[in-house]
């Protein structure tokens, strides 16, 4: 049926004209609907999924070290923290001024350690984290903190004091391991948050989340 006879045969049903034109739709406007739709969709879906690309090169950096086999999560130190390690650095018997962070994250214990007179040193496996620390210790003008991307695993032990680790608990008697064959008899390990399984600390600073055990090697 063409639509001069549909107007024809509405027109003659004795139905207002006016209210007609309100109820029908002309063809001809249905097209352009759909295409605004369309439109409008993939509009909203490439905002979308720009917006899911963007998130994950963001994120990477701080997702890749939890691919890894051991995970030490970012948690920045509280204050409260970084105060107790510089109060177990200051009562340290071995007197070495070498300190080296495991896990260093945004390097405020280094930084702490370094503008106290140690020469302190990070190592951290996120990019961004340790080029954060540089940052901070380029403008802080504090040229005894250095950084650097490295395994935990792959460090070389003998040459430090003190060492700083914010483990966790899962991992702790791994480490413990690590220590026994690594560390030399003049060094002693700061171990915040979790203590070592079977070491006995030669004294606890602190208390709750912030406490620190320190252990003479």
């Amino acid at each position: 049926m063409t639509m001069e006879n549909k107007n024809t045969q509405n027109l003659n049903c004795g139905c207002d004209p006016y209210l007609l034109s309100l109820v029908e739709t002309p063809q001809e406007q249905q097209p352009v609907a759909k295409i605004s739709n369309r439109s409008t969709g993939l509009l909203l879906a490439s905002i979308t999924g720009g917006a899911a690309i963007a998130l994950s090169v963001v994120c990477f950096p701080f997702v890749a070290p939890a691919l890894r086999r051991v995970v030490l999560p970012y948690v920045p130190a509280s204050t409260q923290q970084v105060e107790n390690v510089m109060k177990a650095l200051s009562k340290s018997s071995t007197g070495g001024k070498k300190l080296i962070d495991l896990g260093s994250g945004d390097g405020r214990i280094v930084l702490a350690a370094g503008q106290r007179g140690f020469q302190s040193h990070g190592v951290e496996l996120n990019t961004v984290l340790v080029l954060y620390s540089k940052l901070a210790a380029w403008r802080q003008r504090i040229k005894n903190a250095t950084f650097s991307r490295q395994d935990l695993f792959k460090v070389d032990y003998t040459k430090y004091n003190n060492i700083v680790i914010f483990g966790v608990e899962e991992m702790m008697p791994e480490l413990e391991a690590l220590f026994e064959k690594s560390l030399t008899s003049s060094s002693q390990v700061i171990a915040c948050r979790f203590p070592l399984p079977n070491w006995k600390p030669s004294h606890i600073i602190g208390e709750g989340i912030d406490t620190v055990w320190v252990y003479e090697v």
